[in-house]
């Protein structure tokens, strides 16, 4: 028995340019990132010589198309890549590529296409406005076309634009690190301390998860904590504007327990899910799919290879932190401790999108309609 793969379609305006991926994501696994491979069938009376050159693109938005007047712009485009593609007789194939070059035929040529490694995650943030034509944030196109020099601007209907990724996912190896914090208040003029201890069974999370905190808290000032409040934040630095913001994600308030007197110790769990489509108002939240997708997931914390500085990345930054509040009124004030974790995919593979089948022999070819939370879906 034949195991099916998956390859998708798609074919240029034109109808003279048609090109075949077997993945859409450039897989980030922190040593190295995976490149995009594929198949594209040129017909040798339209070729006439000419080369097929591959180009990605990178489009970073900071700011809202429609606020785009006199000259002012809120986007930059940078070619990443722009190689000749086809002929190329020295591609080496994989076992996808030598299948569909061989059920394609004599005009098929495979390529591969691979991201420099500075190159930044695709992250979307949500602009509160669902008008808006064009999102916010990293976003990536794999053009494909045919001209006699790679300089020349494609015009879109000869050419073929995928609408690619570059991912993070969470390695195989779990850690066993149980991340905690400790912090302590003291009051003006009142003897003793408040102490708050904040810790979490792991620091890798997946998205989707329960994350679960447990609370020690000892008393040992004359103040009384009134209430508690446990949050999921969000942070998120843009590194093109030099920005910094933090958004909170999910959050539960309690009291029971409460109020804890001087003297007295409490110990609690807290159980958060942090979900975009909790957020009514998410303006400012940085998710891994389209603004408009109700189902989108929040954007996959950033990870920097072991030795490296995470800020050093570029494009978007994005990391999370488990945040409890103690209450002892307006007077004495909070006590606020922060504990750092990570929310991630637990590989590329975990989700399957629905698609139309085209064609199934010993491979399923499905058109390549949109990107839906990094997935191609095809419309019903």
């Amino acid at each position: 028995m034949v195991n099916a793969v998956k390859v998708f379609k798609k074919t240029a305006p034109n109808g003279k340019v048609t090109a075949y991926l077997s993945r859409r994501d450039f897989v980030d696994h922190i040593s190295h990132t995976s490149p995009v491979d594929g198949v594209v069938v040129v017909d040798n009376d339209y070729l006439r010589g000419r080369r097929v050159y591959a180009r990605v693109v990178v489009t970073y938005r900071h700011g809202r198309e429609e606020d785009e007047v006199m000259g002012l712009h809120f986007t930059k485009e940078f070619e990443l890549v722009n190689n000749q593609v086809a002929p190329n007789d020295n591609q080496e194939l994989n076992d996808v590529q030598e299948r569909l070059v061989k059920k394609l035929g004599g005009n098929a040529y495979a390529f591969s296409v691979a991201l420099p490694p500075s190159a930044p995650c695709s992250v979307t943030i949500d602009s509160g406005d669902d008008m808006s034509a064009q999102p916010l944030g990293v976003t990536y196109d794999l053009r494909l076309y045919v001209s006699d020099r790679k300089d020349e601007n494609p015009h879109r209907r000869n050419s073929v634009c995928f609408a690619v990724r570059k991912v993070q996912f969470a390695s195989a190896g779990a850690s066993n690190r149980q991340p905690q914090t400790l912090v302590s208040k003291s009051f003006t003029l009142s003897p003793g301390k408040l102490n708050l201890e904040v810790s979490l069974q792991r620091d890798m999370y997946f998205h989707g998860q329960q994350v679960e905190a447990t609370v020690n808290i000892n008393n040992g000032s004359k103040k009384t904590v009134k209430t508690m409040k446990a949050q999921i934040v969000q942070h998120v630095e843009v590194t093109m504007t030099n920005n910094h913001f933090s958004r909170v994600v999910s959050s539960l308030e309690s009291r029971e327990g409460c109020p804890i007197t001087p003297g007295s110790n409490l110990t609690k769990t807290f159980s958060l899910t942090p979900q975009a489509s909790t957020n009514q108002k998410r303006f400012g939240i940085a998710l891994d799919g389209r603004v408009k997708d109700q189902d989108a997931n929040l954007a996959s914390s950033t990870v920097a290879a072991a030795g490296k500085n995470v800020n050093d990345a570029l494009g978007i930054i994005v990391s999370y932190s488990l945040r409890v509040k103690l209450n002892c009124g307006a007077i004495s004030g909070e006590l606020t401790a922060d504990l750092p974790f990570k929310l991630m995919h637990p590989d590329a593979t975990a989700q399957k999108p629905a698609l139309r089948k085209l064609q199934s022999t010993d491979m399923d070819i499905e058109e390549f309609s949109r990107l839906r939370r990094g997935e191609s879906v095809a419309d019903d």
